[in-house]
């Protein structure tokens, strides 16, 4: 034979026939050779910020913001939303913002959730919180310019950009968690499940293959969360010392979760909303167009956990809040940054201690008096606090208390003539019947003192009993360190 061992291998190459020889002991190897590897694809890696996009978002949301104007412009009108390139230019100028007479559901709960909207959107595309924090911002300030016909408004930048991520990151956070339950492949439901929470994460999902599909990585944090179902008793109403009952029998749908509990040596604070609390609830009645009572978060911006012994742990630092509380006859909701610690305490083998105590200052809107156009509110800046405590008795029952306090000041307002003081108190006792199902009794009171000077002064209250049926995240009712 010519190659004695040698084989050989044929290329064609423009119709010729080539040969080389090639030794078998090379044929063989090149055989046992693993395949070529494919081009590694290019995601979003959460922990290094490898492949986020700060193009994706920057392009959506003008997009988002002219489609929301155009269906606004043939929904509502030209008069409001019929904005040109001159009334931007208007808009441009200092003089021209001024705090606006939109409704309160409009500006306290709609402008949040276009700014969790633009939040969500950031952030899905793997941009950090104060990344997506900073588009927020900018796409605020471009509809206030650009996207309406009447003047830009102070107000609306702090609720739809603040108050707006604030939001987004609780519902990004309770998405993701859908999805991470769902291990590395969730399927259609929890999918479905995410883009309900937040649609601008299930949009990105969805458009831009497996890009953005990284799941975000929340480290397993302790959490606690309940669904409750209930009905209502006759509401008690003060009005200026008055007393009456009104009969407002009412079905509620509340949900609430503590992300992030304290009491796991393991777990971080090292990212905002590592630790927050979101609360929501839902009423029908026939008494009442406005169906939306309440909706509450507060996140740990930073902090530090701290111990003491080996009974008590938190984390204490600086924390971000949006509350929209809407009871019968009368509103408040606010946007503030407080100081403040959350922590957990074991008194005994079974009984913990949960709780969370904050003071601080924001700017909020409160009131039912009819000042002057459309609004029925008061704006001004807004010191407050808060005291949540949570006493859980092993796998039995849990002692609900809360006790939230606003003061709506004169300072940073359109209309100084007045003052409000709002007080709004939950307690509740949950009792553990079976596995994860639970029957409660709650009693929520909302007190209001306004002082005006052109108007007598009004002290408000209500409060309502409610019975309902509440489906646990586990057992233990989130005590950490306790088996679920």
């Amino acid at each position: 034979m010519l190659f004695g061992p040698r084989l050989q291998r044929f290329f064609c190459v423009g119709g010729l026939v080539l040969t080389s020889a090639v030794p078998a002991a090379s044929l063989a190897a090149d055989t046992d050779a693993p395949p070529a590897q494919e081009p590694r694809k290019r995601v979003v890696d959460w922990d290094t910020g490898a492949n986020k996009s700060y193009v994706v978002p920057a392009v959506e949301i003008p997009i988002f913001l002219v489609a929301l104007n155009l269906y606004d412009r043939h929904v509502y009108g030209r008069e409001v939303y019929g904005s040109t390139f001159s009334s931007t230019s208007d808009h441009l100028q200092p003089k021209a913002w001024q705090f606006d007479e939109d409704p309160f559901n409009v500006n306290q709960f709609s402008h949040p959730y276009l700014g969790a909207t633009m939040h969500g959107l950031a952030r899905s595309t793997g941009l950090t919180f104060w990344e997506s924090l900073l588009y927020s911002n900018v796409g605020s300030f471009a509809w206030e310019v650009a996207g309406e016909k009447g003047a830009p408004s102070i107000n609306d930048i702090i609720t739809t950009s603040q108050a707006g991520s604030l939001l987004g990151e609780s519902l990004f956070r309770m998405a993701n968690l859908v999805l991470e339950n769902g291990r590395h492949q969730p399927g259609f439901w929890r999918e479905l499940g995410a883009a309900a929470l937040l649609p601008p994460l299930g949009f990105t999902r969805l458009a831009y293959g497996d890009r953005f599909r990284t799941l975000f990585p929340s480290h397993n944090p302790p959490r606690f969360w309940q669904l409750r179902l209930g009905a209502s008793t006759d509401a008690h109403v003060s009005d200026n010392s008055a007393v009456s009952v009104v009969k407002r029998q009412e079905v509620i749908l509340d949900f609430s979760m503590a992300y992030g509990l304290p009491g796991r040596p393991d777990y971080t604070y090292d990212r905002p909303f590592d630790y927050f609390q979101f609360e929501f609830a839902a009423m029908s009645s026939a008494h009442t167009h406005n169906w939306l009572e309440n909706i509450l978060c507060r996140g740990l911006l930073w902090g530090r956990p701290y111990e003491a012994g080996d009974t008590y742990s938190g984390v204490f630092g600086v924390y971000g809040s949006y509350d929209f509380i809407s009871p019968q006859i009368f509103r408040v909701s606010s946007t503030a940054v407080s100081l403040g610690t959350t922590a957990q305490w074991s008194i005994a083998q079974q009984v913990t201690l949960q709780g969370s105590l904050l003071g601080g200052v924001g700017f909020g809107g409160a009131g039912t008096e009819h000042f002057k156009g459309e609004r029925d509110y008061h704006f001004g800046i807004t010191p407050q606090g808060l005291v949540a405590l949570r006493l859980i008795f092993g796998a039995r029952a849990m002692l609900d208390l809360t006790g939230r306090e606003y003061y709506i000041s004169g300072l940073g307002s359109d209309d100084k003539r007045g003052t409000e003081t709002i007080f709004r108190g939950n307690a509740g006792i949950v009792v553990r019947v079976y596995g994860r199902n639970a029957l409660g009794i709650h009693y929520v009171a909302s007190h209001r003192n306004a002082h005006y000077r052109d108007f007598p002064n009004k002290y408000q209250t209500v409060g309502t009993f409610s019975l309902t049926y509440t489906f646990l995240s586990d057992t233990h009712f989130g005590a950490v360190g306790l088996s679920h």
